[in-house]
């Protein structure tokens, strides 16, 4: 019996359909979901979301923080932003890395400048894009 996987933003849900395993970012590391799993709460880091389909295939979405649930066979994400990969702007996450790198350069202790070039290396990952 697969999983039953929702990734949810406040704009629309990104995905919902059955999948073999799910791989996210928590916040100690990664963590994988397999049909049977225990019930599990947890906040997740930037970094990509994905599922794994029966035909061998994956489908993945940015994700930028938020939550996963389990149980029952069902994982729900929940975050602010999940993009897959064909909703995601190449050019302007290109440009917000090169932004948030030269932020780094001027100061490598700038918080908002190391969040916002995770969220620029996730989202030129799930879009395919060697980061």
């Amino acid at each position: 019996m697969p999983l039953h996987v929702e990734i949810v933003s406040p704009e629309y849900k990104t995905r919902s359909g059955d999948g073999d395993m799910v791989v996210a970012r928590a916040a100690d590391g990664d963590i994988a979901f397999l049909p049977g799993h225990a019930p599990f709460i947890g906040a997740l880091s930037i970094a990509p979301v994905r599922v794994l389909l029966e035909q061998h295939g994956e489908q993945a979405a940015a994700v930028h923080g938020g939550f996963v649930e389990v149980y029952n066979d069902h994982v729900i994400v929940l975050s602010d932003v999940a993009e897959l990969p064909e909703q995601i702007d190449v050019p302007r996450a290109q440009e917000a890395k090169d932004r948030a790198e030269a932020a780094l350069r001027a100061d490598e202790h700038d918080e908002e400048a190391r969040a916002a070039l995770a969220r620029a290396e996730t989202r030129l990952e799930v879009a395919g894009v060697n980061a």
